[in-house]
């Protein structure tokens, strides 16, 4: 399931400076993801937990990652917590682990899709299987 974001925020100001085609990616990107009901923007990873802990497991959000090497991070309620997991991106691709888009909503597409059939597997989770 999705926790549902508040009011939609503003494109973001913090990001480093890209080349035209990688900023053509990220604006596209980022109107689709705001035009979405699971992106929260500016959202600490604390804040995030927080949320999270009192939904279902499974339950996801997208923020703007407090890393300044990332954009985004995905946080997601597991069996034992919430857990937060970034989101690259690198040459105009999103990716996280071996997926990769043009499109951060595609991106979580694709992973929600492939984990149907093989969980992801990621340190930070404690070897838990993501499905």
């Amino acid at each position: 399931s999705v926790l549902p974001s508040p009011a939609p925020p503003g494109l973001p100001d913090r990001f480093r400076m890209f080349r035209s085609c990688e900023w053509e990616v990220l604006e596209r990107s980022l109107h689709i993801l705001q035009a979405s009901d699971f992106y929260w923007g500016p959202l600490s990873v604390g804040e995030a937990h927080a949320k999270l802990q009192r939904e279902p497991v499974g339950t996801y959000l997208v923020r703007d990652s407090s890393q300044g090497n990332c954009l985004f991070s995905l946080s997601v309620r597991m069996p034992a917590g919430p857990v937060s997991l970034r989101i690259s991106f690198q040459e105009g691709y999103f990716r996280l682990k071996n997926w990769f888009s043009d499109c951060v909503v595609q991106l979580l597409e694709l992973v929600v899709a492939g984990t149907r059939n093989n969980p992801l597997h990621f340190d930070e989770m404690g070897g838990t299987p993501l499905v």
